[in-house]
């Protein structure tokens, strides 16, 4: 599977679906009779900013719904990775739609198939976690893996958790440790989190191998 910067995925799908060409729907303003006002459907920047802190499926029932039907063409019929995501959560969670998590799944997949890094790192986690599907270590291990590498914070850190409860490969602890160190992470609580699960796979790991993989390159 070919790796894709998850920070280059914004250029990238912006260009696929550009912002300004979001598809108009119209609904009536909360409290208002006097008629119905446009809103656009998601941009690309938004949809993904919204996905990589967990709240995606919270704001299309924020937004009753009205936009399922824009949502799904776009994941089915225009193939957009973030909307392929955002609709095969809909279909596995149940939200503005009947419950479907074989095809739910199955969007996920596709999304992951180009390298969009929450869909990589959400099969990983399920893989992991067995949820939804049956646990299996070595793709989650696949999976978990790509999303680290293609800078997913959310993937860097239970990349480690995966390889400090004793799956994958002691050979992947200097990468992961690189990858982790490495990145910015503004929460607060994040990173204490971070920092312990560093010094926890440190104690793994020889001390020069530390060394290396704090440098930046």
């Amino acid at each position: 599977m070919k790796r894709i910067l998850w920070l280059s995925l914004y250029s990238l799908l912006s260009w696929s679906v550009p912002a300004e060409e979001a598809i108009p729907v119209v609904k009536a303003p909360a409290g208002s009779s006097s008629g119905p006002e446009v809103i656009q459907l998601y941009s690309q920047d938004e949809l993904l900013n919204w996905i990589e802190e967990g709240r995606h499926l919270k704001q299309v029932k924020d937004d009753k719904c009205q936009l399922t039907q824009d949502i799904k063409a776009r994941a089915s019929v225009m193939k957009v990775p973030a909307y392929q995501f955002l609709w095969g959560d809909m279909l596995a969670e149940g939200v503005c739609v009947k419950q479907n998590a074989e095809l739910g799944v199955q969007f996920m997949w596709d999304a992951a198939n180009q390298g969009l890094a929450p869909a990589l790192e959400q099969l990983g986690r399920y893989y992991w976690k067995g949820i939804l599907v049956q646990a299996d270590l070595q793709r989650a291990e696949v999976f978990l893996r790509e999303a680290a590498g293609a800078g997913f914070l959310k993937a860097q850190i239970e990349w480690v958790e995966f390889l400090l409860a004793g799956h994958g490969s002691p050979l992947d602890y200097e990468e992961a440790y690189h990858w982790l160190h490495n990145a910015v992470i503004g929460d607060k609580a994040l990173h204490r989190k971070a920092s312990s699960l560093l010094t926890r796979l440190a104690g793994k790991m020889p001390a020069n191998a530390v060394t290396r993989a704090k440098r930046m390159h």
